[in-house]
């Protein structure tokens, strides 16, 4: 049996389907994956045995070029790249399962190919609700002062279309298939999956729930970071992933080594993408590269972040609190579950100053916050790629 998973988006989006790749793996499944052709996303992959196809532009590129990526341009190209790359990826897949940015094409990659196809949400708002709005899409803005949010979906479903529907069917029609609208319930389907904590995440949503897919990480820490850590009281770890915090890096990490000095706490600080380095060479302040997360988080007093959904389980895993500061797409949900669970803060705005971030540590390192951590994280899963792996080899039959 050999099945195919595809993502296109940061390491947030690619190491879930790592973790996926590694349990199906042990099940002796086949699994060929594409993603981004970014050199640490293939490194990722590599390590479960999983043969990978890169596929679209680097995805580092394109958030730390100088300017945004023109995001029409971007979705013809993607689809262009669902229809080739990908659909010939899928040749001899009994499968094929797809998360990340929408993968417009790939639904008609498993109609050409005979095959079945399911699409995974690594977090619950993408799907239509009563409840909340749609998350923030390029396009037409929404009509000043519309507050239905059935209504907000069905223009969110207009959005969709416009980005996608006139290359989609393009090459839909130029196989033999039939043109179609709502591209964003297509994709979605009947009942996506939704690999995401119960705890964490819930949802009312008619979603197949799995749990969040983990991979796990035996790497041990670098001895620079070891010696570190066992100079000193536990410090706080401060870092934006893949998140390149466009012009404002310098600011962030000087606002974030002060705020956390001022708590009396010792700083790690995390390169990432943001490329955050040292506002100085005092002895509080080390800065460190890519590392395990899992063997890290459960060394330091708190983790301040960009509230990615995998590192937001990731910390409520080790039960260490969190100070998540969101910058797009999922990242102010995640903040708002860590809000109200009562395991964090969720820091209001995208770029942390001295004093907000001072606020929100001031709250996050408080005894009564790390209990709270501690307790949620004995709730939290850790099992959804095995759950998932034999929901997919059931679907590939």
């Amino acid at each position: 049996m050999r099945v195919l998973l595809m993502s296109y988006g940061s390491r947030g989006d690619v190491e879930p389907l790592a973790g996926l790749a590694a349990r199906l793996g042990s099940y002796g499944v086949d699994v060929r994956v594409c993603v981004p052709p970014d050199e640490e996303f293939a490194k990722v992959l590599e390590a479960t045995g999983a043969e990978v196809v890169p596929f679209g532009m680097s995805v580092r590129e394109l958030v730390s070029g100088p300017k945004p990526a023109d995001p029409f341009a971007t979705a013809k190209v993607l689809v262009a790249e669902h229809f080739e790359t990908v659909g010939e990826a899928a040749e001899g897949c009994d499968a094929i399962l797809a998360s990340g940015l929408l993968p417009a094409g790939v639904p008609s990659v498993a109609e050409l190919r005979g095959i079945p196809y399911r699409y995974a949400l690594f977090q619950p708002t993408s799907l239509p609700s009563p409840h909340y709005p749609p998350l923030s899409r390029p396009g037409k803005p929404f009509p000043p002062g519309e507050t239905d949010n059935l209504v907000l979906w069905g223009l969110d479903g207009e959005k969709v279309d416009a980005l996608y529907a006139e290359a989609l069917n393009t090459h839909r029609t130029a196989r033999g298939l039939p043109a179609l609208t709502g591209v964003r319930d297509h994709v979605f389907g009947d009942r996506p999956w939704l690999a995401a904590d119960e705890v964490l995440a819930p949802t009312d949503r008619d979603v197949v729930r799995t749990g969040a897919w983990i991979l796990p990480d035996p790497r041990p820490l670098p001895a620079d970071v070891t010696a570190f850590l066992d100079a000193g009281e536990p410090p706080v770890y401060v870092g934006f992933g893949s998140m390149a915090l466009r012009g404002a890096s310098a600011d962030v990490a000087r606002a974030s080594v002060a705020a956390v000095r001022a708590q009396g706490r010792r700083v790690l600080l995390a390169r990432g993408w943001a490329e955050l380095t040292p506002v100085d060479d005092q002895a509080d302040c080390h800065v460190v590269g890519e590392v395990s997360h899992q063997a890290l988080f459960r060394r330091v007093a708190a983790v301040v972040h960009h509230g990615g959904a995998g590192t937001t389980t990731t910390a409520a895993l080790a039960g260490v609190p969190q100070v998540v500061v969101p910058q797009i797409v999922d990242q102010p949900y995640w903040a708002s579950r860590v809000a109200a669970l009562g395991i964090g803060v969720a820091h209001d705005g995208p770029v942390p100053t001295y004093e907000s971030l001072s606020a929100a540590l001031g709250t996050a390192l408080e005894p009564g916050t790390a209990v709270r951590a501690k307790a949620v994280a004995q709730t939290v899963r850790a099992d959804g790629t095995d759950v998932a792996a034999k929901l997919l080899i059931d679907v590939a039959g």
